[in-house]
């Protein structure tokens, strides 16, 4: 089973019930991020764009919402209290002082041996997602991937990985 998300390199793996503790498969998840921006970027450079560069505030802001979803067990933009994916960015990513501000998000969940490769062409293969990734604005990216060996709630105690990709332009 997949799920893809979409909305407008910080790495965690969290294994057991309800996302209790950490695994040993930190290193994978860093090595998925890092896989993800190179496959992204590619594939934005193959379109004409510019590639992205990796944003600590916007990975941040990544890795607090996979977490937050692997241990609540839901597969949303929305946070767990029903607030906006933008103001959930924006507390990491603020837009005071920016003349122009704008973020996007796409967000999925496959088994937990999902590859860069993969995520890429899960969104690719999407039309919300694929054009999320080719927005030619955004100009950062964070990423966040995690690992779950057993996720309640809407991935049904199964394991699995959930990436999230967090677009940003502040200028």
């Amino acid at each position: 089973m997949v799920g893809l998300c979409i909305a407008g390199l910080a790495a965690w793996a969290l294994a057991g019930p309800a996302g209790a503790g950490i695994s040993q498969r930190h290193t994978t998840m860093q090595s998925l991020e890092s896989g993800v921006l190179g496959a992204i970027n590619t594939t934005r450079r193959a379109h004409g764009l510019v590639a992205l560069r990796l944003s600590p505030a916007l990975s941040a802001a990544a890795r607090q919402h996979s977490t937050e979803m692997a241990k609540d067990g839901y597969f949303a933009h929305t946070s767990v209290n029903g607030g906006a994916f933008d103001r959930r960015i924006a507390r990491y990513y603020p837009s005071a002082n920016w003349r122009f501000w704008s973020v996007g998000e796409n967000l999925l969940w496959s088994s937990p041996d999902v590859d860069a490769r993969t995520a890429l062409q899960m969104w690719m293969n999407s039309p919300e997602h694929r054009a999320n990734l080719l927005t030619a604005r955004w100009r950062e990216i964070g990423l966040s991937a995690v690992h779950v060996a057993s996720a309640p709630g809407a991935y049904g105690g199964r394991a699995v990985t959930i990436v999230t990709a967090d677009f940003g332009i502040r200028r």
